[in-house]
């Protein structure tokens, strides 16, 4: 089970410390993992989870695709060799009625989940990973809380 142990705030301005921390987290996860992504437009969340996903991949001697954010289609799935990652993008819905339609959590023990906007679900989601990005007060600089890990794991990735 995870404790939800809260982290400093962590500088990823620079792509190369997003892709860093984005390399150690996919070191930590595993199959039935739920991530939550929370932050404005533009903030990183879809640049980490794309580093994520090629790490996984890269991990697996797989071809690296392009990750781009599902804002259109919802849901994007990548087959990372030993299981499969899920990226829902909820920007889009308006209603939690949408969110029962397109199967969010149903075979969640089976797949990796990464959930952008996750505000718009309703109903609680126990032992999840939440990301908080946030831009600086100059909007060049962008950071990371992290609640969730145990803190273990959370001095893994640090």
């Amino acid at each position: 089970m995870l404790i939800a142990t809260n982290s400093d705030k962590i500088d990823i301005s620079l792509e190369v410390k997003t892709a860093e921390l984005a390399k150690k987290f996919s070191q930590i996860l595993k199959k039935g993992d739920i991530i939550f992504f929370h932050g404005e437009i533009g903030v990183g969340k879809t640049t980490f989870i794309k580093h994520l996903i090629n790490n996984f991949q890269k991990k697996n001697h797989l071809n690296l695709t392009e990750v781009t954010s599902p804002t259109f289609n919802l849901v994007n799935e990548y087959n990372v060799g030993s299981f499969i990652i899920q990226h829902y993008d909820l920007y889009r819905l308006n209603n939690s009625a949408e969110i029962k339609n397109i199967g969010l959590f149903e075979n969640e023990k089976e797949l990796l989940t990464l959930v952008e906007w996750p505000e718009k679900i309703e109903t609680k989601v126990e032992n999840k990973i939440d990301l908080f990005f946030e831009y600086g007060e100059d909007f060049n600089k962008r950071f990371l809380y992290i609640m969730g890990l145990n803190s273990e794991k959370l001095s893994d990735i640090r």
